[in-house]
C-alpha cells in the first residue's frame, strides 16, 4: 500500500484524478492549477481566511462527546459539529476560501452547482458578503425537495437556475455549470462544492476543508490525551466533508477511515448511489474516477433519499482510498439513514442532515471496543430535511 494518499504533482491520486476538460477551459484550469497553492499558502490569504472562519463562520466547531450514543454502542463517540457553522454545514469552509481565491484572480462572476442546496446557500452567502454576481445551477428535482434552501439563495441575491436534463439532480446541475463556464471563461470562477472535477479542484477543496481535521487534532488531544482517534467516520457523495475529516490523518495508519455512501433502496435495487460498490473506472466532470455506468459507458442515474449524496461518481481521492484499502466504505440504505437520524435526535437532541445521518448509520453495522475513540463528522443540520423526516414512516 502506498504511504502517501495526497495528490501528486500531475493531479492524480494513484490511478484517479487528472484534468479531462474541453479545450475552451484549458487556460482557466491551467491558470487555477498554477495559482491556487501560491494563493492558498500566502500570508494575506491565510490571515483573511482564518479571520472569516473565526468571526463569520463561527469556528472552531465543537467536538462533542455523545454520551448516550456512546453508551448504546459501547465505545467513545465524538461528533464534529460542522452543523453549527454559519449556513448549517461544512460547505462554507470551502466557499469562503474559493471566493477569496477568485477575488485574487480578478474574477467578478461566480457560478456553482448544488444538490441538497447547502453548497448553493454557502456560495450565495459569500457572494453577498463580497458583492459578487452569483448563479447557482440546481436540478429541478432538488429544487422541489429543497425549496427552503432555494428561497435562502434567492434572498441572498443569487439567481437559481433549475436544470431539467437527465433526472434533474446534482449530476445534471454540474453539467450545466460546466457549460456556463465554457461560455464565460474569462470573468467567471466556478466554485465546485466537493472534491470532484478536474485537478486542482479535488485538492483545493480538500485543503480548504482540512480545517475540520486540523481542529479534530487538538480537540481530541484536549479530551482524550492523544491527538488522533481510532476511527474517523463521515458520509461520502462527492466527498468534501469526508476529505476534510481525514485530511490530516491520511498517512497516519493508526487511524482507520470508515465512510458511508448512499445505498438508496439497496445496492442491488437499481435505485442506489453506492459508487464505490457499483462503480467502474471512467471519466466524469473532468476527472478519472469510479462512477456508476453501463458497460458501454452511459452514466447510470443515481438515487438516494438524500439530495446531497445522489451523485454517480466520487472524488478521485476517495476512489483511491477505497481502491487501496485505506478506507472502508459501507453503503447505508435510506431506511438505515433515517433510523440513525431519529436515533440521534432522540438520544442527543441533535437533528442531523440526511447526509450526515448516513455516517451515523454505520454504528448498527460495526462493533467497536469500549476504549475505542470514534469521531463522526456531523456535516450538516437537518433543517433542510424536515419535510422528508416528517413524511417518513419508520
Amino acid at each position: 500500500m502506498s504511504n502517501d494518499f495526497n495528490v501528486n504533482s500531475d493531479g492524480y491520486y494513484g490511478e484517479f484524478g487528472g484534468a479531462y476538460i474541453p479545450e475552451i477551459l484549458y487556460a482557466n484550469v491551467e491558470n487555477l492549477k498554477n495559482e491556487y497553492l501560491k494563493i492558498l499558502e500566502s500570508l494575506d490569504f491565510q490571515a483573511e481566511y482564518h479571520a472569516l472562519l473565526r468571526d463569520y463562520v463561527g469556528r472552531p466547531s465543537p467536538l462533542y462527546y455523545a454520551g448516550r450514543l456512546s453508551e448504546k454502542y459501547g465505545c467513545r463517540i465524538y461528533l464534529k459539529r460542522e452543523d453549527l457553522n454559519h449556513t448549517g454545514a461544512h460547505k462554507i469552509n470551502n466557499t469562503i476560501g474559493q471566493i477569496l481565491l477568485a477575488q485574487r484572480m480578478g474574477k467578478t462572476r461566480i457560478i456553482a452547482e448544488t444538490g441538497a442546496g447547502q453548497h448553493g446557500v454557502a456560495t450565495a452567502t459569500v457572494c453577498a458578503l463580497m458583492n459578487m454576481e452569483c448563479i447557482v445551477y440546481m436540478g429541478k428535482t432538488d429544487v422541489a425537495r429543497q425549496l427552503l434552501n432555494v428561497r435562502k439563495m434567492e434572498m441572498l441575491g443569487a439567481r437559481v437556475v433549475p436544470v431539467t436534463s437527465g433526472n434533474m439532480t446534482l449530476k445534471d446541475a454540474t453539467n450545466e455549470a460546466i457549460r456556463d463556464w465554457c461560455c464565460n471563461p474569462a470573468n467567471t470562477h466556478y466554485i465546485i462544492g466537493s472534491t470532484v472535477g478536474p485537478h486542482p479542484y479535488p485538492d483545493m477543496v480538500a485543503r480548504l476543508q482540512s480545517v475540520i481535521s486540523k481542529e479534530i487534532k487538538w480537540q481530541i488531544k484536549e479530551k482524550e490525551g492523544r491527538d488522533y482517534p481510532d476511527f474517523l467516520v463521515a458520509c461520502v457523495g462527492g466527498g468534501s466533508n469526508a476529505a476534510g475529516t481525514v485530511y490530516e490523518y491520511l498517512n497516519d495508519m493508526r487511524v482507520k477511515i470508515v465512510l458511508a455512501e448512499a445505498g438508496g433502496k439497496g445496492v442491488d435495487s437499481g435505485e442506489s448511489a453506492a459508487t464505490i460498490q457499483l462503480g467502474t473506472v471512467g471519466i466524469i466532470h473532468g476527472a478519472r474516477t469510479l462512477l456508476m455506468q453501463t458497460p458501454d459507458g452511459q452514466i447510470t442515474e443515481p438515487y438516494s433519499i438524500s439530495a446531497g449524496l445522489d451523485y454517480p461518481g466520487i472524488g478521485p481521492m476517495h476512489a483511491n482510498l477505497a481502491r487501496t484499502g485505506r478506507s472502508e466504505v459501507i453503503a447505508i440504505n435510506d431506511d438505515e439513514a433515517m433510523a440513525a437520524a431519529f436515533e440521534l435526535t432522540r438520544t442527543e437532541g441533535i437533528i442531523p442532515a440526511l447526509e450526515s445521518a448516513h455516517a451515523l448509520g454505520i454504528f448498527p453495522r460495526k462493533n467497536f471496543n469500549p476504549d475505542e475513540v470514534i469521531v463522526v463528522c456531523l456535516s450538516g443540520r437537518g433543517d433542510k430535511d424536515m419535510e422528508t423526516y416528517v413524511n417518513y414512516k419508520l
